[in-house]
């Protein structure tokens, strides 16, 4: 990393996906161009984390143009009625101090985004062919790429996830175990579909023959994506959600997607009182939008003004890439595949995503959202504007814990006057389901003191759970970054 970066900082879940960004930037291309560099390599370097059968969402913004937020999430499929559907598999999933249980196989998968929302980016913004991309992507699945510590540490977790069909067990498991740190992961069809993307675009994952590969692979064993419902996908823009905070303005995920109101409501919160904020504040503020994920609010996202009404009434496995490059533009990005459901489609390469089997992103009950909906996702790329330009580009992954992650970075940086890397690795607390999580460094006399009968778990070192902060920062006429040390994220400058 240079002291004065030339064309940019990227920063990601990854090296090897920050590599890919930064690369793009030194060869001239903008922060999108860099940003669907990495994604395409997060689908090989991160692979339990997003794909080609992922989904998200790209909020870009700076240098003089409109801020766009790109949602390509998941949808929810049509589950047949007549008794063929199949039924949600648990996993047990243990981080070490808490165990979460989520849900996997064919009836877990939803309607894929991640294709259309590369093409969609490209065309929107990008600068260079998207064949330039995926090339390189595709070469390193090809080749193999080494798991390192943190990939090797999610794959011993999703272990029982990994070993759940023969097709998914012959990637990750070729030896009759899962792939260990310094073991090659290779994906050979991947690195085709890559190629065809890169050639053909978003047409063969919606409406050529990979579509009815996926549809026909899903159908046979009970999932619910049909060929119409793949065909009719589009990435959407919209209109980023403003909210105001101290004297900046924080660009943020908007709905249909939960966790962009619920950061906005709590920051809303925040900015009322003291500054810095208590820890005795952000808490309070995490469990004010905690009791605001009601059916009614999830339900009411999908409505034309909800925002408004929500927010004027009250004063809600991923990974995350943030770019901020020299003429100002900032893209952050953030893709999930939830965990991945286990079911990896033979010919393509492909591990569809389980967000239909999230328990996070169906708290009131599964397979209750109306067909060809948004799901009403935690992921909220964010960037916060100081007198109208970029000052802070994040985003997180960790599902419930995205918008306590992101909350945290921000007051660590606008109250703090904290430093991208101090900001993202100072210790975090969560609070949910009447439950105080918290890392070392945390103040648990002053966590009791909030609630004498509040369930506190303790974290004994800084872990994954509490999310994933990827972030660029631009402080004093300088360009920085920080990488989450709970997923292994990097930052690199260009």
């Amino acid at each position: 990393m240079s002291a004065a970066p030339e064309n940019g900082v990227i920063a990601a879940g990854h090296p090897l996906t920050a590599q890919a960004g930064a690369r793009v930037l030194n060869d001239g291309g903008n922060a999108v161009d860099a940003a669907v560099a990495a994604m395409l390599t997060s689908f090989v370097a991160e692979p339990l984390l997003t794909g080609l059968g992922a989904g998200g969402y790209m909020l870009v913004a700076g240098a003089g143009q409109e801020p766009v937020l790109l949602d390509f999430f998941i949808e929810a499929p049509v589950r047949a009625q007549d008794g063929t559907a199949a039924e949600l598999e648990a996993v047990d999933v243990s981080f070490g101090d808490a165990v979460q249980v989520f849900y996997i196989g064919p009836a877990s998968c939803g309607i894929y985004g991640t294709p259309a929302g590369v093409c969609a980016a490209v065309e929107r913004w990008g600068t260079l062919p998207l064949a330039a991309l995926t090339a390189p992507a595709a070469q390193l699945a090809r080749a193999g790429v080494v798991l390192n510590s943190g990939q090797a540490y999610v794959a011993e977790i999703l272990a029982d996830l990994l070993t759940s069909t023969p097709e998914c067990a012959a990637l990750w498991a070729p030896a009759g175990r899962v792939l260990r740190e310094g073991e090659l992961l290779r994906n050979p069809e991947l690195a085709t579909a890559l190629e065809r993307l890169g050639r053909d675009g978003a047409e063969p994952f919606y409406r050529g023959e990979l579509a009815a590969s996926v549809c026909d692979w899903l159908g046979e064993r009970g999932g619910s994506l049909r060929p119409q419902e793949l065909a009719a996908y589009r990435a959407l823009e919209r209109q980023p959600l403003p909210v105001s905070y101290r004297d900046r303005t924080v660009l943020t995920n908007p709905p249909p997607s939960a966790g962009g109101a619920l950061l906005a409501y709590s920051l809303a919160l925040l900015d009322r009182g003291e500054r810095p904020p208590t820890l005795r504040s952000v808490v309070a503020a995490m469990q004010a939008a905690q009791r605001e994920r009601t059916p009614e609010f999830l339900e009411g996202l999908s409505q034309e003004g909800f925002l408004e009404r929500f927010l004027g009434a009250k004063l809600g496995s991923t990974t995350h890439i943030s770019v901020l490059d020299r003429d100002g533009c900032a893209c952050s990005v953030t893709c999930t595949n939830g965990e991945g459901s286990g079911v990896v489609v033979p010919g393509t390469g492909i591990h569809l995503n389980n967000v239909m089997g999230e328990q996070d992103l169906n708290p009131f009950g599964f397979h209750r959202h109306p067909a060809g909906r948004r799901m009403p996702s935690m992921m909220a790329p964010s960037i916060v504007l100081r007198e109208g330009d970029v000052e802070l580009v994040l985003g997180s992954a960790g599902s419930n814990r995205i918008r306590s992650a992101i909350l945290q970075t921000i007051v660590g940086v606008v109250d703090h006057d904290l430093g991208a890397e101090p900001a993202v690795i100072a210790p975090r607390v969560h609070f949910e389901d009447g439950v105080v999580y918290h890392e070392p460094g945390i103040d648990a006399n002053a966590l009791e003191e909030l609630d004498p009968d509040q369930e506190i778990v303790r974290f004994h070192s800084l872990n994954l759970f509490f999310g994933g902060v990827q972030a660029v920062l631009r402080a004093d006429g300088r360009l920085t970054g920080a990488g989450d040390p709970r997923r292994g994220g990097v930052w690199v400058s260009a």
